[in-house]
């Protein structure tokens, strides 16, 4: 009688499978447990701001500030009053251009609930000032 020889091979064809898998899903998940604040970047190529404009500053803190054409600044207690104020500038003129300014520090939702305030207020040029390279 042969004696049986043992056989020592281990089949990696299951491990493998379960590594692609495994693969597949970390690089679907991975993107989407990124999070943290982007860090936008300066234009360098801004065009020249307007001679006479309007400007929405949004600090740090999400407060806000209207600065009129001459410079002069309104602290403002929200976006409600935000729009009453714009819409009173925008009926003394409503040629103005509106730069919304908002610190880097601040939620972007901030940002874009100013920029429709301002649209809402009737305001047809409306802009975002950014920082110069």
């Amino acid at each position: 009688m042969r004696q049986r020889r043992l056989k020592n091979e281990i089949n990696v064809v299951p491990y493998i499978d379960v590594m692609l898998v495994l693969l597949v899903i970390f690089m679907v998940a991975a993107p989407m447990m990124t999070t943290g604040s982007v860090e936008l970047p300066a234009a360098g190529t801004a065009p020249q701001k307007p001679d006479k404009y309007l400007k929405v500053q949004i600090g740090a803190d999400g407060a806000l500030s209207l600065f009129d054409a001459s410079g002069k600044e309104r602290p403002v207690a929200g976006l409600k009053a935000l729009r009453a104020e714009l819409a009173a500038l925008r009926a003394a003129d409503s040629g103005l251009p509106v730069l919304i300014a908002g610190d880097k520090e601040v939620a972007y939702q901030k940002v874009i609930e100013a920029l429709d305030e301002a649209k809402k207020a009737g305001f047809q040029r409306v802009g975002l000032e950014t920082g110069v390279k």
